[in-house]
């Protein structure tokens, strides 16, 4: 596990979310610190290189702007290893880990449409000659995985839903470019906008704009929990009647040990739709928030499944943008 000081506990509690949208957002953090600009910085990259922080960039709403869906194959275990490599190298999967299942290979496919997806999961398909298990969002109560390393969580909402008529042309390109992460400079927005040939102003209000439609629902440090000791990290899936799921997500994430709580389409394989992940650091504090969790009265009588990861194959931003995707290939 990485050792922290104030400074990056600071920095990574207190920036996951609500980075600054101004032309100097470095400046303003340094100055909430308390330290100057170079030191963040330099400590950020640091972060970055260390494999603690992911990028400082944003996450968005699923299904806003592009798609997306849960997938996962059963890989013999001898074929693990090789299994994971062809699923990682599809450029639109941008999470894979390895649970204890025999479904064993999970992964998050994204595409900038609905039939790039399809075709992500039919080369998958072809190339591991494993049948894949698609299971696509249908409701999200939770998506939000920027919780705070110290001191007590809150359970997170999804709140309002997004407005995706706020999204203009050339916004895709922008989402991209912070879903793959700022530049960690004194005017990562400047430089955003010298790539994408527009101006900084232009970029800062379309920022703002996403932000306000709430199709980026987080802009700040993306942190790798599993590098900073939360290895003990549980997929929880519940069986239920459908009509119970609604309330059911909702008191789900009521509770603090829930980081991201949604329901997805089942299939005959697989028919537990209501999916809950659980982040802690050992695996008795993880199995006593799944106690927790099946005690809720809004849960009662559903069985429920716990799928801990065991390895993290790739953790990426997602695939918004059809340029991006065809310079991957």
């Amino acid at each position: 596990m990485a050792y922290l000081t104030d400074l990056d506990h600071r920095l990574l509690d207190d920036w996951q979310r609500g980075f600054p949208v101004t032309p100097e957002p470095f400046s303003a953090i340094a100055c909430d610190l308390g330290v100057g600009v170079p030191r963040v910085i330099a400590r950020l990259r640091e972060m970055v290189a260390e494999g603690t922080v992911a990028r400082v960039g944003a996450t968005c709403r699923p299904n806003t702007v592009g798609v997306s869906t849960l997938a996962a194959i059963a890989a013999p275990e001898w074929q693990i290893d090789e299994m994971a490599r062809i699923v990682g190298q599809e450029p639109g999967v941008n999470h894979s880990y390895l649970r204890e299942h025999d479904w064993n290979i999970w992964f998050v496919a994204t595409a900038p449409d609905a039939e790039m997806l399809a075709a992500t999961l039919a080369r998958i398909e072809a190339r591991t000659g494993l049948p894949v298990l698609d299971l696509p969002l249908k409701r999200a109560f939770n998506v939000d995985l920027g919780f705070k390393l110290n001191g007590p969580r809150h359970g997170l909402r999804m709140g309002e839903g997004a407005d995706t008529g706020a999204i203009q042309e050339g916004d895709r390109a922008i989402l991209q470019a912070l879903t793959d992460g700022l530049e960690i400079t004194e005017e990562p927005y400047a430089e955003l906008a010298r790539n994408l040939g527009r101006s900084e102003a232009d970029i800062l209000a379309r920022i703002r704009a996403l932000l306000d439609a709430r199709i980026i629902t987080r802009l700040g440090v993306i942190v790798r929990h599993r590098a900073l000791g939360w290895r003990s990290n549980a997929m929880v899936v519940w069986k239920l009647p459908e009509e119970r799921v609604p309330a059911a997500g909702h008191a789900l994430v009521n509770l603090p040990e829930v980081t991201l709580c949604y329901e997805r389409r089942g299939t005959p394989e697989w028919d537990h739709t209501l999916f809950s992940m659980i982040h802690a650091k050992t695996r008795g504090e993880a199995l006593a928030a799944v106690e927790k969790a099946a005690a809720l009265p809004e849960l009662a009588g559903a069985s429920h499944q716990v799928l801990f990861s065991i390895r993290c194959f790739k953790q990426t931003g997602a695939l918004l943008d059809r340029p991006r995707l065809e310079a991957a290939q």
